[in-house]
């Protein structure tokens, strides 16, 4: 609550000081990444100190591919205007992993925080352990939900076929999109149905847009999963959404237009964005948290050195320790 209260400025610097703290304290935990040049060379940094702490090839091989699917995942899977812009993964030789990405919405100036951790059950399936952001959009491309799942099957599917075929059918549904109803009865007959369900999406496709020469590869590769379409260097969110649109439209797939958004900055920001800092609603937060110590009573018992709801309004940061008498 006291860090620089809650700008994007939080990420990029907590990451960045446990970078250098690891390091310089010897602690045997990998950090690689960062903010914009730093996080693109990602896969070379764990490399280099995956074999300077002594952890496994296959560690080393495991956190690469990690890295680069969920910068993949984040980019091109999920599809809700914020561009990434920092990445970071720690972990450590038991094969513990966190990652930290955030992306910035350069016309609302808004960021977007999204976690991932080693308990992840699926790369492409409701993956995150967390998404914080300010604001809920409509008309995500949420292609990780569960609900688009037959979608990612179909993604991999048209992949597959060759290029000039996947340009004809992406021709066919803009046409649709744009109410084209010669194309909408070839498809099915229940024209109605069809509009109803297609027109109220934003799909904004150019053609020219679309890396021909990565559903070129994608072709020749004959992809059996997601993952190994993701995987292909140049497969961006433009190429992807193309793909979704003929999925959705073409082979009648679901596709969740939901934003997977489930947690919000409470707090404000100093800088009154995405609103002035609610004082009041620290105290009441303050409170619950005391309470809910408080109620725990015999199992932790804590001290606050400084009385938290007098420091708040005042100073930046915050000292407090808990002790815990059973860990277990």
């Amino acid at each position: 609550m006291g860090f620089d209260w809650d700008s994007s400025g939080s990420t990029t610097i907590t990451t960045a000081v446990l970078r250098e703290a690891i390091r310089k304290a010897n602690i045997p935990i990998l950090i690689a990444g960062g903010k914009g040049a730093k996080a693109k060379k990602t896969p070379e940094e764990i490399e280099e100190l995956g074999y300077e702490l002594n952890f496994s090839t296959n560690l080393i091989e495991k956190l690469k591919m990690i890295s680069r699917i969920v910068a993949k995942v984040d980019s091109v899977l999920l599809q809700d205007g914020y561009s990434l812009y920092h990445h970071v993964i720690l972990a450590s030789k038991e094969g513990y992993w966190t990652v930290i990405q955030q992306g910035m919405n350069l016309e609302l100036k808004l960021a977007r925080r999204y976690h991932w951790n080693y308990q992840v059950e699926s790369y492409v399936e409701n993956p995150h352990k967390g998404i914080l952001g300010v604001k809920v959009h409509d008309t995500v491309l949420n292609l990780t939900s569960k609900k688009s799942h037959e979608t990612r099957q179909c993604l991999v599917e048209i992949a597959c076929e060759k290029p000039k075929k996947v340009r004809s059918l992406l021709l066919q549904a803009l046409r649709v999109v744009k109410g084209d109803q010669s194309i909408e009865r070839y498809i099915t007959n229940q024209e109605k149905e069809i509009k109803a369900k297609w027109n109220i999406k934003a799909y904004r496709i150019e053609p020219t847009k679309v890396n021909w020469k990565a559903l070129e590869e994608a072709y020749e590769r004959q992809c059996r999963n997601i993952i190994e379409l993701l995987n292909i260097k140049g497969l961006g969110p433009s190429t992807i959404r193309a793909l979704a649109l003929i999925s959705n439209i073409i082979y009648g797939t679901e596709i969740d237009w939901t934003d997977p958004l489930r947690y919000g900055y409470a707090f404000g920001g100093k800088d009154g964005v995405p609103y002035p800092v609610n004082k009041r609603l620290m105290d009441e937060v303050i409170s619950i948290l005391e309470e809910a110590v408080d109620r725990a009573k015999g199992k932790i018992e804590y001290r606050v050195l400084k009385h938290l709801k007098n420091i708040i309004p005042r100073r930046k940061h915050i000292s407090y320790i808990v002790y815990v008498k059973n860990p277990q």
